[in-house]
Protein backbone atom coordinates (compact mmCIF):
# COMPACT_ATOMS: atom_id res chain seq x y z
CA UNK A 1 0.00 0.00 0.00
CA UNK A 2 2.79 2.43 0.46
CA UNK A 3 3.88 1.61 -3.06
CA UNK A 4 0.96 2.84 -3.99
CA UNK A 5 0.95 6.25 -2.72
CA UNK A 6 3.66 7.26 -4.50
CA UNK A 7 2.50 9.49 -7.67
CA UNK A 8 4.95 7.77 -10.11
CA UNK A 9 2.60 4.15 -9.17
CA UNK A 10 -0.77 5.97 -8.97
CA UNK A 11 0.44 7.34 -12.81
CA UNK A 12 1.23 3.75 -13.72
CA UNK A 13 -2.17 2.50 -11.99
CA UNK A 14 -3.99 5.29 -13.86
CA UNK A 15 -3.06 4.99 -17.44
CA UNK A 16 -3.10 1.35 -17.00
CA UNK A 17 -6.60 1.66 -16.26
CA UNK A 18 -7.30 4.45 -18.46
CA UNK A 19 -5.81 2.08 -21.36
CA UNK A 20 -8.16 -0.91 -19.95
CA UNK A 21 -11.61 1.17 -19.83
CA UNK A 22 -11.08 2.64 -22.89
CA UNK A 23 -10.66 -0.78 -24.86
CA UNK A 24 -13.33 -2.21 -22.77
CA UNK A 25 -15.98 0.50 -24.04
CA UNK A 26 -14.54 0.71 -27.41
CA UNK A 27 -15.13 -3.41 -27.11
CA UNK A 28 -19.29 -3.02 -25.75
CA UNK A 29 -19.73 -0.35 -28.50
CA UNK A 30 -18.56 -2.25 -31.16
CA UNK A 31 -20.55 -5.94 -30.24
CA UNK A 32 -23.42 -3.46 -29.46
CA UNK A 33 -23.07 -2.49 -33.17
CA UNK A 34 -22.34 -5.49 -34.58
CA UNK A 35 -24.92 -7.75 -32.76
CA UNK A 36 -27.44 -5.38 -33.62
CA UNK A 37 -26.64 -5.19 -37.56
CA UNK A 38 -26.52 -9.35 -37.67
CA UNK A 39 -30.29 -9.18 -35.66
CA UNK A 40 -31.62 -6.87 -38.20
CA UNK A 41 -30.27 -8.91 -41.58
CA UNK A 42 -32.30 -11.91 -39.28
CA UNK A 43 -35.21 -10.33 -39.44
CA UNK A 44 -34.73 -9.47 -43.03
CA UNK A 45 -34.68 -13.49 -43.67
CA UNK A 46 -37.66 -14.33 -41.51
CA UNK A 47 -39.61 -11.26 -43.12
CA UNK A 48 -38.63 -12.69 -47.06
CA UNK A 49 -39.20 -16.25 -45.43
CA UNK A 50 -42.69 -15.56 -43.79
CA UNK A 51 -43.61 -13.40 -46.92
CA UNK A 52 -43.48 -16.37 -49.22
CA UNK A 53 -45.41 -18.75 -46.87
CA UNK A 54 -48.02 -16.21 -46.52
CA UNK A 55 -48.56 -15.58 -50.46
CA UNK A 56 -48.28 -19.57 -50.35
CA UNK A 57 -51.48 -19.83 -48.39
CA UNK A 58 -52.94 -17.15 -49.74
CA UNK A 59 -52.68 -18.93 -53.67
CA UNK A 60 -53.17 -22.66 -52.25
CA UNK A 61 -55.07 -22.48 -49.69
CA UNK A 62 -54.08 -23.75 -46.12
CA UNK A 63 -53.77 -27.05 -47.14
CA UNK A 64 -50.87 -26.14 -48.99
CA UNK A 65 -49.61 -23.86 -46.13
CA UNK A 66 -49.44 -26.94 -43.80
CA UNK A 67 -47.90 -29.39 -46.76
CA UNK A 68 -44.49 -26.98 -46.93
CA UNK A 69 -44.05 -26.52 -43.35
CA UNK A 70 -43.96 -30.37 -42.70
CA UNK A 71 -41.70 -30.16 -46.00
CA UNK A 72 -39.53 -27.86 -44.48
CA UNK A 73 -39.47 -29.69 -41.23
CA UNK A 74 -38.10 -32.90 -42.39
CA UNK A 75 -35.45 -31.00 -44.45
CA UNK A 76 -34.36 -29.33 -41.29
CA UNK A 77 -31.58 -26.82 -42.01
CA UNK A 78 -30.86 -26.05 -38.81
CA UNK A 79 -31.18 -22.49 -38.69
CA UNK A 80 -35.23 -21.87 -39.84
CA UNK A 81 -37.86 -22.41 -37.05
CA UNK A 82 -41.88 -23.05 -37.86
CA UNK A 83 -44.80 -23.16 -36.38
CA UNK A 84 -48.53 -23.35 -37.01
CA UNK A 85 -51.45 -22.65 -34.67
CA UNK A 86 -54.84 -22.68 -34.77
CA UNK A 87 -57.04 -20.43 -33.19
CA UNK A 88 -57.04 -22.11 -29.91
CA UNK A 89 -52.94 -22.35 -29.99
CA UNK A 90 -52.45 -26.28 -30.64
CA UNK A 91 -50.03 -27.03 -32.71
CA UNK A 92 -51.06 -27.91 -35.93
CA UNK A 93 -47.67 -27.73 -37.65
CA UNK A 94 -43.44 -27.40 -37.16
CA UNK A 95 -41.34 -27.86 -34.65
CA UNK A 96 -42.40 -25.08 -31.87
CA UNK A 97 -44.62 -27.02 -29.83
CA UNK A 98 -46.00 -24.67 -28.23
CA UNK A 99 -47.58 -21.07 -28.90
CA UNK A 100 -44.71 -18.63 -27.26
CA UNK A 101 -46.46 -15.55 -25.13
CA UNK A 102 -47.63 -12.59 -27.03
CA UNK A 103 -45.49 -11.18 -28.75
CA UNK A 104 -44.46 -7.24 -28.88
CA UNK A 105 -46.58 -5.33 -30.93
CA UNK A 106 -45.10 -5.78 -34.25
CA UNK A 107 -44.91 -9.57 -34.35
CA UNK A 108 -41.25 -9.96 -33.08
CA UNK A 109 -40.57 -12.30 -30.21
CA UNK A 110 -37.35 -13.63 -29.20
CA UNK A 111 -36.74 -17.24 -26.96
CA UNK A 112 -34.48 -19.92 -26.32
CA UNK A 113 -34.91 -23.46 -28.30
CA UNK A 114 -33.17 -26.71 -27.43
CA UNK A 115 -32.60 -29.17 -29.76
CA UNK A 116 -29.71 -31.94 -30.72
CA UNK A 117 -27.24 -29.18 -31.30
CA UNK A 118 -28.42 -27.82 -27.85
CA UNK A 119 -29.94 -24.56 -26.66
CA UNK A 120 -30.16 -21.43 -29.67
CA UNK A 121 -31.71 -18.01 -29.54
CA UNK A 122 -34.47 -17.52 -32.05
CA UNK A 123 -35.34 -14.11 -33.52
CA UNK A 124 -39.35 -14.94 -34.98
CA UNK A 125 -42.32 -13.10 -36.21
CA UNK A 126 -46.04 -14.21 -35.64
CA UNK A 127 -48.26 -13.36 -38.55
CA UNK A 128 -52.15 -13.59 -37.70
CA UNK A 129 -54.41 -15.29 -40.11
CA UNK A 130 -58.19 -13.19 -40.67
CA UNK A 131 -59.92 -17.00 -39.03
CA UNK A 132 -57.46 -16.61 -35.69
CA UNK A 133 -54.61 -19.01 -36.96
CA UNK A 134 -50.75 -18.07 -36.52
CA UNK A 135 -47.97 -18.38 -38.07
CA UNK A 136 -44.73 -18.17 -36.34
CA UNK A 137 -41.31 -17.69 -38.88
CA UNK A 138 -37.71 -17.22 -37.39
CA UNK A 139 -34.17 -18.34 -37.52
CA UNK A 140 -31.62 -19.62 -35.06
CA UNK A 141 -28.97 -17.09 -34.01
CA UNK A 142 -26.49 -19.76 -33.15
CA UNK A 143 -23.69 -18.51 -35.78
CA UNK A 144 -24.05 -15.57 -34.74
CA UNK A 145 -24.23 -16.30 -31.24
CA UNK A 146 -20.81 -18.16 -31.44
CA UNK A 147 -19.48 -15.11 -33.63
CA UNK A 148 -20.62 -12.74 -31.16
CA UNK A 149 -19.03 -14.80 -28.41
CA UNK A 150 -15.77 -14.90 -30.29
CA UNK A 151 -15.60 -11.42 -30.58
CA UNK A 152 -16.20 -11.17 -26.77
CA UNK A 153 -13.26 -13.31 -26.12
CA UNK A 154 -11.38 -11.28 -28.82
CA UNK A 155 -12.49 -7.83 -27.24
CA UNK A 156 -11.06 -9.67 -23.25
CA UNK A 157 -7.93 -10.56 -24.29
CA UNK A 158 -7.12 -7.28 -26.14
CA UNK A 159 -8.18 -5.45 -23.01
CA UNK A 160 -6.09 -7.53 -21.08
CA UNK A 161 -3.25 -6.92 -23.18
CA UNK A 162 -4.15 -2.68 -23.31
CA UNK A 163 -4.16 -2.95 -19.75
CA UNK A 164 -0.77 -4.36 -20.05
CA UNK A 165 0.29 -2.11 -22.33
CA UNK A 166 -0.91 0.52 -20.32
CA UNK A 167 0.91 -0.39 -16.91
CA UNK A 168 4.18 -1.27 -18.65
CA UNK A 169 3.67 2.82 -20.38
CA UNK A 170 2.90 4.37 -17.04
CA UNK A 171 5.42 2.67 -15.96
CA UNK A 172 8.06 3.52 -18.04
CA UNK A 173 6.45 7.36 -18.05
CA UNK A 174 6.45 7.49 -14.48
CA UNK A 175 10.16 6.33 -14.12
CA UNK A 176 10.85 9.15 -16.54
CA UNK A 177 9.19 11.26 -14.64
CA UNK A 178 11.13 10.25 -11.43
CA UNK A 179 14.40 10.30 -13.20
CA UNK A 180 14.13 14.06 -14.40
CA UNK A 181 12.59 15.07 -10.92
CA UNK A 182 15.32 12.93 -8.93
CA UNK A 183 17.71 15.36 -10.60
CA UNK A 184 16.39 18.41 -9.26
CA UNK A 185 16.04 16.26 -6.04
CA UNK A 186 19.58 15.93 -5.41
CA UNK A 187 20.44 19.19 -7.11
CA UNK A 188 18.44 20.87 -3.93
CA UNK A 189 20.03 18.21 -1.00
CA UNK A 190 23.50 19.06 -2.13
CA UNK A 191 22.28 22.78 -2.55
CA UNK A 192 20.81 22.58 0.99
CA UNK A 193 24.19 20.69 2.43
CA UNK A 194 26.56 23.94 1.21
CA UNK A 195 27.08 23.30 -2.71
CA UNK A 196 26.06 26.67 -3.37
CA UNK A 197 27.62 26.27 -7.20
CA UNK A 198 25.50 23.33 -7.79
CA UNK A 199 23.17 23.65 -10.58
CA UNK A 200 20.10 21.30 -11.97
CA UNK A 201 21.20 19.53 -15.36
CA UNK A 202 19.47 21.08 -18.78
CA UNK A 203 19.26 18.84 -21.57
CA UNK A 204 17.63 21.64 -23.94
CA UNK A 205 14.41 19.66 -24.48
CA UNK A 206 12.52 23.09 -23.17
CA UNK A 207 10.11 20.59 -21.92
CA UNK A 208 8.52 21.55 -18.71
CA UNK A 209 11.02 20.02 -17.01
CA UNK A 210 13.49 21.46 -18.74
CA UNK A 211 11.78 24.98 -18.17
CA UNK A 212 11.55 24.03 -14.28
CA UNK A 213 15.39 23.36 -14.48
CA UNK A 214 15.84 26.29 -15.72
CA UNK A 215 13.79 28.65 -13.06
CA UNK A 216 15.28 25.97 -10.65
CA UNK A 217 18.82 27.40 -11.52
CA UNK A 218 17.86 31.29 -12.06
CA UNK A 219 16.14 30.58 -8.62
CA UNK A 220 19.60 29.61 -7.48
CA UNK A 221 21.72 32.02 -8.69
CA UNK A 222 19.43 34.38 -7.17
CA UNK A 223 20.42 32.85 -4.17
CA UNK A 224 23.65 32.43 -4.54
CA UNK A 225 24.37 36.60 -5.51
CA UNK A 226 22.11 37.48 -2.20
CA UNK A 227 24.44 35.48 -0.08
CA UNK A 228 27.34 36.46 -1.91
CA UNK A 229 26.16 40.10 -1.55
CA UNK A 230 25.79 39.48 2.44
CA UNK A 231 28.87 37.91 2.77
CA UNK A 232 30.64 40.50 0.79
CA UNK A 233 28.70 43.29 2.57
CA UNK A 234 29.35 41.79 6.34
CA UNK A 235 33.41 41.56 4.96
CA UNK A 236 33.25 45.20 4.24
CA UNK A 237 31.14 46.26 7.43
CA UNK A 238 34.20 44.49 9.68
CA UNK A 239 36.57 46.51 7.71
CA UNK A 240 35.07 49.90 6.67
CA UNK A 241 33.56 50.31 10.47
CA UNK A 242 36.34 49.29 12.47
CA UNK A 243 38.29 52.53 11.23
CA UNK A 244 35.26 55.11 12.66
CA UNK A 245 34.64 52.94 15.73
CA UNK A 246 37.85 53.11 16.63
CA UNK A 247 38.12 56.88 16.23
CA UNK A 248 34.98 56.96 18.17
CA UNK A 249 36.12 55.11 21.09
CA UNK A 250 39.64 57.07 21.09
CA UNK A 251 37.55 60.80 21.03
CA UNK A 252 34.91 59.67 23.66
CA UNK A 253 38.40 58.73 25.77
CA UNK A 254 40.09 61.62 25.19
CA UNK A 255 36.88 63.77 25.90
CA UNK A 256 36.57 61.54 29.31
CA UNK A 257 40.46 63.17 29.62
CA UNK A 258 40.23 66.31 28.42
CA UNK A 259 38.04 69.11 29.98
CA UNK A 260 36.53 72.82 28.71
CA UNK A 261 36.36 73.48 25.27
CA UNK A 262 38.76 70.76 24.02
CA UNK A 263 36.14 68.14 25.71
CA UNK A 264 33.52 69.57 23.70
CA UNK A 265 34.86 69.78 20.54
CA UNK A 266 36.01 65.59 20.95
CA UNK A 267 32.57 65.07 21.62
CA UNK A 268 31.09 66.99 18.96
CA UNK A 269 33.50 65.01 16.49
CA UNK A 270 32.23 61.84 17.97
CA UNK A 271 28.27 62.99 16.98
CA UNK A 272 29.18 63.16 13.73
CA UNK A 273 31.04 59.86 13.70
CA UNK A 274 28.29 58.28 15.05
CA UNK A 275 26.11 60.19 12.82
CA UNK A 276 28.10 58.57 9.53
CA UNK A 277 27.78 55.08 11.42
CA UNK A 278 23.97 55.31 11.53
CA UNK A 279 23.75 56.50 8.56
CA UNK A 280 25.74 53.75 7.22
CA UNK A 281 23.36 51.60 9.39
CA UNK A 282 20.83 53.17 7.54
CA UNK A 283 21.46 52.84 4.17
CA UNK A 284 22.37 49.06 4.43
CA UNK A 285 18.53 48.34 6.09
CA UNK A 286 17.38 50.57 3.10
CA UNK A 287 19.48 48.37 0.33
CA UNK A 288 18.24 45.37 1.82
CA UNK A 289 14.54 45.90 2.10
CA UNK A 290 14.76 46.86 -1.54
CA UNK A 291 16.56 43.68 -2.62
CA UNK A 292 14.50 41.67 -0.80
CA UNK A 293 11.50 43.25 -2.63
CA UNK A 294 9.81 41.67 -5.77
CA UNK A 295 9.37 43.00 -8.73
CA UNK A 296 7.62 45.86 -10.15
CA UNK A 297 5.21 44.40 -12.12
CA UNK A 298 2.07 45.76 -9.61
CA UNK A 299 3.18 48.48 -9.16
CA UNK A 300 1.24 52.15 -10.53
CA UNK A 301 2.59 53.42 -13.66
CA UNK A 302 3.71 57.34 -13.65
CA UNK A 303 5.86 60.11 -16.02
CA UNK A 304 9.77 59.72 -15.04
CA UNK A 305 9.84 63.35 -16.54
CA UNK A 306 7.91 64.73 -13.72
CA UNK A 307 10.40 63.09 -11.19
CA UNK A 308 13.12 64.23 -13.60
CA UNK A 309 12.14 67.96 -13.43
CA UNK A 310 11.60 67.48 -9.47
CA UNK A 311 14.98 66.05 -8.51
CA UNK A 312 16.10 68.95 -10.97
CA UNK A 313 14.45 71.94 -9.08
CA UNK A 314 15.71 70.33 -6.17
CA UNK A 315 19.39 70.06 -7.20
CA UNK A 316 20.15 73.62 -8.95
CA UNK A 317 20.56 75.52 -6.15
CA UNK A 318 23.16 73.35 -5.15
CA UNK A 319 24.96 73.11 -8.17
CA UNK A 320 24.83 77.49 -8.19
CA UNK A 321 26.71 76.87 -4.78
CA UNK A 322 29.13 74.51 -5.99
CA UNK A 323 29.86 76.78 -9.15
CA UNK A 324 28.07 74.65 -11.48
CA UNK A 325 25.52 74.75 -14.21
CA UNK A 326 22.63 71.88 -14.21
CA UNK A 327 20.93 71.30 -17.67
CA UNK A 328 17.92 69.29 -17.81
CA UNK A 329 16.56 67.47 -21.47
CA UNK A 330 13.43 65.12 -20.70
CA UNK A 331 11.28 63.84 -22.44
CA UNK A 332 7.91 62.15 -21.56
CA UNK A 333 8.67 58.40 -20.62
CA UNK A 334 6.07 56.46 -18.71
CA UNK A 335 7.65 53.63 -16.25
CA UNK A 336 5.56 51.33 -14.16
CA UNK A 337 7.47 51.21 -10.21
CA UNK A 338 8.06 52.97 -6.90
CA UNK A 339 8.41 56.78 -7.10
CA UNK A 340 10.38 57.02 -4.23
CA UNK A 341 12.75 54.62 -4.83
CA UNK A 342 13.15 56.04 -8.78
CA UNK A 343 13.50 59.57 -7.03
CA UNK A 344 16.36 57.78 -4.49
CA UNK A 345 18.05 57.00 -7.76
CA UNK A 346 18.89 60.69 -9.25
CA UNK A 347 19.52 61.63 -5.65
CA UNK A 348 22.17 59.47 -5.58
CA UNK A 349 23.91 60.43 -9.28
CA UNK A 350 23.42 63.92 -8.62
CA UNK A 351 25.11 64.09 -5.24
CA UNK A 352 28.07 62.14 -6.73
CA UNK A 353 27.95 64.48 -9.68
CA UNK A 354 28.10 67.66 -7.49
CA UNK A 355 30.22 65.95 -5.46
CA UNK A 356 33.14 65.36 -8.00
CA UNK A 357 32.46 67.67 -10.61
CA UNK A 358 35.15 70.85 -10.99
CA UNK A 359 33.28 74.30 -10.64
CA UNK A 360 32.92 75.94 -13.78
CA UNK A 361 31.64 72.60 -15.42
CA UNK A 362 28.26 71.48 -16.65
CA UNK A 363 26.03 68.62 -15.48
CA UNK A 364 23.54 67.28 -17.67
CA UNK A 365 20.26 65.10 -16.58
CA UNK A 366 19.02 63.80 -19.62
CA UNK A 367 15.99 61.29 -20.43
CA UNK A 368 15.01 59.96 -23.48
CA UNK A 369 12.55 57.12 -24.60
CA UNK A 370 12.52 54.78 -27.44
CA UNK A 371 10.89 51.53 -28.25
CA UNK A 372 9.04 50.93 -25.03
CA UNK A 373 12.09 51.90 -22.80
CA UNK A 374 13.22 55.06 -21.11
CA UNK A 375 16.92 55.86 -20.50
CA UNK A 376 18.57 58.05 -17.69
CA UNK A 377 21.86 59.56 -18.09
CA UNK A 378 23.77 61.51 -15.76
CA UNK A 379 26.55 63.55 -17.32
CA UNK A 380 29.49 65.54 -15.85
CA UNK A 381 32.93 66.44 -15.83
CA UNK A 382 34.96 64.79 -12.92
CA UNK A 383 37.38 62.63 -12.53
CA UNK A 384 36.11 59.74 -14.14
CA UNK A 385 36.22 56.26 -12.33
CA UNK A 386 38.91 53.94 -14.44
CA UNK A 387 38.26 50.58 -16.26
CA UNK A 388 39.02 48.34 -13.87
CA UNK A 389 36.99 49.79 -11.07
CA UNK A 390 33.25 50.62 -13.19
CA UNK A 391 31.70 47.41 -12.05
CA UNK A 392 33.49 47.32 -8.35
CA UNK A 393 32.25 50.79 -7.72
CA UNK A 394 28.64 49.59 -7.46
CA UNK A 395 29.37 47.00 -4.77
CA UNK A 396 28.90 48.26 -1.19
CA UNK A 397 31.36 50.32 0.80
CA UNK A 398 33.34 50.13 -2.43
CA UNK A 399 35.18 53.46 -2.61
CA UNK A 400 37.83 54.73 -4.95
CA UNK A 401 41.46 55.52 -2.99
CA UNK A 402 41.44 59.16 -3.88
CA UNK A 403 38.02 59.53 -2.33
CA UNK A 404 38.77 57.43 1.07
CA UNK A 405 38.81 60.88 2.82
CA UNK A 406 36.05 62.69 1.37
CA UNK A 407 32.53 62.42 3.13
CA UNK A 408 30.65 59.78 2.10
CA UNK A 409 30.02 55.99 3.43
CA UNK A 410 30.65 53.98 -0.28
CA UNK A 411 26.17 52.93 -0.28
CA UNK A 412 25.09 55.32 -3.08
CA UNK A 413 25.78 53.25 -6.42
CA UNK A 414 24.65 50.32 -4.44
CA UNK A 415 21.38 51.50 -3.80
CA UNK A 416 20.89 52.60 -7.22
CA UNK A 417 21.94 49.48 -8.73
CA UNK A 418 19.43 47.61 -6.59
CA UNK A 419 16.52 50.05 -7.28
CA UNK A 420 17.28 50.21 -10.99
CA UNK A 421 17.49 45.97 -11.29
CA UNK A 422 14.50 45.63 -9.36
CA UNK A 423 12.53 48.17 -12.02
CA UNK A 424 14.15 46.12 -15.18
CA UNK A 425 16.60 47.85 -15.80
CA UNK A 426 20.38 48.41 -16.55
CA UNK A 427 23.44 50.66 -15.01
CA UNK A 428 26.34 51.49 -16.93
CA UNK A 429 29.43 53.87 -16.21
CA UNK A 430 30.88 55.20 -19.69
CA UNK A 431 34.12 57.72 -20.64
CA UNK A 432 32.91 61.08 -21.65
CA UNK A 433 36.13 60.95 -23.84
CA UNK A 434 37.69 62.91 -21.92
Amino acid sequence: MAALRSTSARLAVAVSLSFFVAFLLLGIAVRFTVSTMLDGDTRDVVRADEAGLVELARDDGRAALIEELRARVEDDDGASVYGLFDARGRRVAGLVEHLPAIPEPRGWLEFVQSDDAGRARVIAHMHRFPDGVRLLTGQRTRSQDRFLALMLRTALAAAFVAATLGGLTGWLTSRRVSIRLQALDDTAARVGEGELGLRAPVDGSDDAFDRLARRFNAMLDRIEDLLGAVRHATDHIAHDLRTPLTRLRNRLEEARMRGGDDRNRSLDAALVETDQLLLAFGALLRLARIEAQAAVADEPVFDLAELVADAAELYIPSALECGLRLDVETQTAHVRGDRDQMFQVLVNLLDNALKYAPAGSRVVLALSAAEGHATLAVDDEGPGVPDADRERIFDRFQRLEVHRGSPGIGLGLSLVRAIVLRHGGHVRLFDRQP
